[in-house]
């Protein structure tokens, strides 16, 4: 599993200032093509359109550069998107590192390439150490489910204060 989908060097005291805008703005540099080669490709052209302690949303247009044979949304690019987009939203909520220990994606439809949809991310658990993440990804044009993700991600820092939601 991949380590908290958030790259830190230098740079982490400053993000730990201010989670929400440290998440947004690794996201937006991941769709602007900064970052990882993969997560770039699959992340190019995500828009935040809201986000807020815990929960982020965002339009995203799906490329050819991320389809299968089919023309469909490839399921790995479709999961890694789902993966950084709810680590965003775990970030923002408790400021901390954290890995992926159980990702559970249920893919029930697909989109084709330029078809536009949206992922909603939402903290809906909070255990101190661990945090999890639900993640919706849902058709623009008509809200259908394309496909519903389901997110632990751990941290090491032990000054992680357990509340509940």
């Amino acid at each position: 599993m991949k380590t908290g989908a958030i790259s830190f060097n230098s740079k982490e005291r400053e993000m730990e200032d201010n989670p929400m805008q440290s998440s947004n703005r690794w996201l937006e540099d991941l769709s602007n093509g900064l970052g990882h080669q993969l997560e770039a490709i699959t992340l190019e052209g995500l828009k935040i359109v809201k986000a807020h302690k815990g929960f982020v949303l965002c339009d995203f247009v799906v490329s050819n550069r991320i389809s299968d044979a089919d023309g469909n949304w490839h399921v790995g690019a479709m999961a890694t998107l789902i993966d950084d987009v709810g680590a965003a939203a775990i970030y923002s909520y408790g400021g901390h590192i954290k890995a992926s220990v159980d990702l559970n994606i249920s893919f029930l439809s697909t989109a084709k390439i330029q078809e536009e949809v949206e992922v909603e991310a939402k903290v809906v658990g909070d255990k101190g150490r661990i945090t999890s993440v639900l993640v919706e990804v849902r058709r623009k044009s008509n809200g259908e489910l394309i496909a519903l993700g389901k997110q632990w991600m751990a941290s090491h820092n032990n000054s992680n204060k357990a509340s509940k939601l």
